[in-house]
């Protein structure tokens, strides 16, 4: 689905295994906005990241891609999107990001990413 400027509202999605909505945002041409919690499962440890809900659409492939994201207030640009492994994508947030936005895993964080 492509998404030419106009701005789509989803609704909620079925859960997924840890609970969470696979999609639940907002989502234009070049940007998704959603809200989500740091930490995403990689073959069984939790890693320091955000998943990206309807990232391979969003992005129109699995690989990896460079995005500028913003975590609350904290702007981060040009950082690589890796693949979770299940099909979609993750941004990684580093000590330095973390401390910044005094919040850590399990913490909830809004999310806003854009294609570059």
């Amino acid at each position: 689905m492509r998404h030419r400027g106009r701005v789509a509202e989803a609704s909620p999605a079925p859960a997924v295994d840890d609970g969470r909505p696979a999609y639940a945002g907002v989502m234009a041409a070049d940007e998704l906005t959603f809200q989500t919690t740091i930490g995403v499962d990689v073959k069984g440890e939790t890693w320091s990241c955000v998943e990206i809900p309807g990232s391979a659409e969003f992005f129109g492939t699995g690989r990896s891609v460079r995005v500028d994201a913003s975590i609350d207030d904290v702007r981060l640009e040009n950082v690589g999107a890796m693949v979770t492994g299940t099909g979609g994508h993750m941004v990684s947030l580093n000590a330095k990001v973390r401390k910044a936005l005094g919040k850590d895993v399990g913490d909830p964080v809004e999310v806003t990413v854009t294609k570059r």
